[in-house]
């Protein structure tokens, strides 16, 4: 049983990191991430995996592995802080050197490991963002990702091939939500992309399955 806090989106978005926790209260508004197989449950009602949500003066019960973010609703001035951001965090491209984040407005904080899971916040600085549709990672093994909106409003993009013509499916996502897993059984995508309806905050989940 543990609760950690975790630095990586300092100074903006206090996480906690909760462990194998049968109660965890909440007060204020926080946007709960859950990370294991096993749901976790809100009033009774559960929360699955690689799913989240907004909660608020409730307790949290049988969390066995969870993100908590705080203050993601606590800046009326969005642009005052993402000013702030993109002098504290790097430009996605310095960070993965891929050709399709060159040149674009996309900024990234520092990428923390939890066991099997990797998770960072991203800064997506122009609409429309153009991050460019992709199919495959990059770097080391497949991957189940999924992206966790925190401030502003997104939405996650999913075509037949690599052509913006060829869009079937959008899935909107607002402070709190995570997008449905894109991947298959076997661990294979869609061409896809994460895009901007505002200047906005997100959270990438990377989870590298164990073989």
């Amino acid at each position: 049983m543990s609760i950690t806090a975790l630095d990586y989106a300092n100074p903006f978005f206090p996480v906690s990191y909760v462990q194998g926790e049968e109660e965890y209260a909440v007060r204020e508004k926080r946007i709960v991430f859950n990370m294991s197989d096993e749901d976790l449950f809100i009033n009774g009602r559960p929360l699955g995996f690689f799913r989240s949500t907004v909660a608020v003066n409730t307790v949290i019960t049988h969390v066995e592995r969870a993100l908590i973010i705080e203050k993601f609703d606590a800046y009326p001035d969005t642009e005052a802080l993402f000013e702030q951001v993109k002098k504290t965090w790097v430009l996605a491209y310095d960070a993965t050197h891929e050709e399709r984040h060159k040149g674009v407005a996309l900024w990234r904080s520092p990428k923390i490991r939890l066991g099997n899971i990797a998770v960072n916040m991203c800064f997506a600085g122009s609409v429309p963002l153009n991050v460019g549709l992709h199919r495959e990672h990059w770097g080391g093994p497949q991957i189940k990702e999924v992206h966790v909106q925190i401030v502003g409003v997104g939405r996650m993009q999913q075509y037949y091939e690599k052509d913006l013509k060829t869009l079937y499916r959008e899935d909107p996502m607002a402070p709190g939500a995570a997008h449905q897993p894109m991947y298959d059984e076997n661990i294979e995508y869609p061409w896809h992309q994460y895009e901007t309806t505002t200047k906005a905050i997100f959270m990438a989940v990377e989870l590298t399955p164990q073989k």
